[in-house]
C-alpha cells in the first residue's frame, strides 16, 4: 500500500498493526478489532484527516521489523525502550504501566516478585518474545532456564493452565483484565516504581510526517475528558495516564 503523505490528500488510509492483548488491543469473537489503544488510535487518526483505518493482526516480534520495512504504517502502543528506538520512531507516551504476574488461582507457588520466582529454581516464568518483562526478570535474577517463551498472550495463558509455567509476566493491568474473564487464573501486581516504563505508537524512521501529525494530536487529546472516558471503559485510569501528560 502506498504510504500516506499527509500533504492535503482528500482521502487517506492508514494501516496499523496490533497483537492480541486485552484491554489494549484484541479481536472480538465477532471479528471486530477493539481495545483502549485501538480507540485512541482511531480518535487521533480521524482527527488528522484519516478516512480509513486498516487493522493487521501480527505477532509481537513482527511489530518493529514490519513497520520499519513499510509493511504497514504504524504500530499500536508498546513499551518505549532505547533498543527499540534504534529501529523505529516512537510517538509521545500514551500510558505508563507496571508489571504483574498471572498465576493459577490461589497462587500455589506464592509468587509476588521476580526475585521470589528466581529464588525457587524449579519455577518457570512465561514471557512473550521481545517484551520488556524479560529484561526485568533477568535483572532480578531469573535464570534463562526458568524462562519459557510464548508467541502471544493466549498461548502463554494456555501454557500456564497446562502447567508448563508457574507464572506469566506482562502488564499488571492486562493481567487483571485477563483474570476477570478466567476464574482459573489470578493476577498479582508487582511493586510499581516511579520510573515504570511508558508506551507509545511506533513508526518507520522514514515516515516522520505521520509520526509528527500523530504527536501533535496526542498533545491536544491526551488527558481530555473524551480521552479519559474512552479508555476508562477498558480499565485505564488516571494512574496510567497522568504520569505521561506533557511528556514528549
Amino acid at each position: 500500500m502506498r504510504r500516506p503523505t499527509l500533504d492535503g490528500e482528500t482521502t487517506m488510509k492508514i494501516s496499523i498493526a496490533y497483537i492480541e492483548e486485552p484491554p489494549f488491543y484484541w479481536t472480538t469473537p465477532a471479528g471486530t478489532v477493539t481495545g483502549a489503544d485501538i480507540e485512541l488510535a482511531h480518535a487521533v487518526l480521524h482527527a488528522i484527516g484519516v478516512t480509513e483505518v486498516e487493522h493487521l493482526l501480527v505477532s509481537f516480534d513482527e511489530l518493529l521489523s514490519g513497520v520499519d520495512q513499510g509493511r504497514w504504517d504504524m504500530n499500536v502502543p508498546i513499551f518505549i525502550t532505547p533498543e527499540r528506538a534504534q529501529h523505529v520512531n516512537f510517538s509521545a507516551p500514551v500510558w505508563t504501566l507496571g508489571d504483574g504476574f498471572l498465576v493459577r488461582a490461589g497462587n500455589p507457588c506464592a509468587l509476588d516478585s521476580y526475585a521470589a520466582l528466581a529464588a525457587q529454581g524449579d519455577t518457570r516464568l512465561g514471557v512473550i518474545a521481545g517484551q520488556v518483562q524479560i529484561g526485568s526478570a533477568r535483572a532480578e535474577g531469573v535464570s534463562e532456564g526458568q524462562l519459557v517463551v510464548f508467541k502471544d498472550q493466549p498461548e502463554a495463558i494456555a501454557g500456564l493452565l497446562a502447567g508448563r509455567v508457574d507464572a506469566f509476566a506482562a502488564t499488571a493491568l492486562g493481567n487483571r483484565v485477563a483474570a476477570q474473564s478466567n476464574p482459573a487464573v489470578q493476577a498479582v501486581a508487582l511493586n510499581a516504581s516511579a520510573d515504570s516504563p511508558v508506551g507509545g505508537f511506533s513508526f518507520s524512521k522514514t515516515n516522520e510526517n505521520l509520526r509528527s501529525a500523530v504527536d501533535a494530536q496526542l498533545r491536544r487529546y491526551l488527558g481530555t475528558s473524551a480521552h479519559r472516558e474512552s479508555v476508562a471503559r477498558f480499565g485505564i485510569t488516571s494512574r496510567e495516564i497522568d504520569p505521561v501528560l506533557g511528556r514528549s
